[in-house]
């Protein structure tokens, strides 16, 4: 395979594993208006997981240190990495939904991904700290027994299938009575609540599933780089999603897709393989982060809803009874 094929094929999986963590983060902040400044920690949650999930016990003369080992399969151990993230976005939730919005919110989970992030670089018995884990086996490879280059494409198709499955999911939980709900909680909880909205329960389901969501894209990704260390969930890989969420459309899954396509893969990643400067090693990252927080600003200034807004329902009595409340208070 030559290295530009190579390339593009790595590029496909980067897409497929981004999309389904934007569709998380689209559940939470786009359709429940949940602010979730730590989402990758629940990545690398999944992520971590699912890697010691799929580890053998560590050897006495291996330098990793780490909990379960339990040489599960793929399919398994993904499964156990969704279900962590998703438990710890329930214990989030209980501390944070019920009583804090907005700001507050936002400001809780970012101290809740710190806790997190130290814990897991302080304590070498968990996840090796700051060194991470490696090693990890590549799904399905014993039995298949592929050559790396066929197995990249047998990877494409398996985050392919993946992405579809939760994709299709996503479309489905916008176009129902949770989805409808959701938004309902999200342009104005009070008023969903006198409506007999449960806001609290029905922004914790947002939150558990859209953690599920990252959870599993932390496990494909570590599937398919066989390692993770702290290094690689800090902060601003959240706020890339968001950028990601903004620039393609808040509230739309297409949008969503789009963004992922836009902001991690075509601009983050891609770039990563641009020449360097002779006498510059640091102006092609800063150029990347520019180029991002350049677009998004112009994008919120011109068009703040994003390429693909998100489509709002109509009836046609709204606007009658806007009219009408308007000339009673006039009136």
């Amino acid at each position: 395979m030559s290295p530009i094929v190579y390339y593009l094929t790595t590029l496909v999986v980067f897409f497929f594993i981004f999309a389904i963590s934007t569709w998380g983060l689209n559940l939470q902040f786009g359709t429940a208006g949940i602010l979730n400044f730590t989402y990758i920690t629940f990545f690398a949650i999944g992520g971590y997981f699912t890697g010691v999930s799929m580890l053998g016990r560590p050897d006495a003369l291996s330098n990793m240190r780490y909990i379960l080992g339990l040489n599960l399969p793929f399919p398994i151990a993904l499964l156990i990495g969704a279900t962590a993230a998703g438990v710890l976005g329930l214990l989030v939730g209980l501390v944070a939904l019920r009583r804090l919005r907005s700001d507050y919110l936002a400001i809780v989970t970012v101290s809740v991904g710190a806790i997190v992030y130290d814990f897991v670089n302080v304590n070498t018995g968990l996840f090796n700290g700051a060194d991470g884990i490696a090693g990890i086996p590549y799904p399905f490879n014993d039995s298949l027994n592929l050559d790396p280059n066929t197995y990249t494409f047998f990877y494409i198709a398996l985050t392919g299938l993946v992405t579809l499955v939760l994709g299709l999911l996503a479309f489905r939980i916008y176009n129902s009575p949770l989805g409808r709900t959701l938004r309902a909680i999200r342009e104005d909880a009070d008023v969903a609540s006198a409506f007999g909205k449960d806001s609290y329960r029905f922004r914790m389901i947002a939150m558990v599933v859209g953690c599920v969501y990252a959870g599993i894209a932390g496990g494909l990704l570590v599937g398919f780089i066989s390692a993770l260390n702290p290094g690689g969930w800090v902060a601003g890989e959240t706020f890339l999603l968001y950028a990601a969420l903004l620039l393609g459309g808040r509230g739309n899954n297409w949008g969503a897709l789009l963004g992922a396509f836009l902001v991690p893969v075509l601009f983050q990643e891609a770039t990563r393989y641009l020449p360097q400067i002779p006498g510059h090693a640091e102006l092609i990252p800063a150029l990347r982060n520019m180029i991002v927080g350049g677009l998004l600003i112009a994008v919120l200034w011109f068009r703040p809803e994003g390429i693909l807004p998100e489509r709002k329902a109509k009836f046609p009595g709204v606007e009658y009874l806007k009219k009408r409340k308007a000339a009673l208070e006039v009136g």
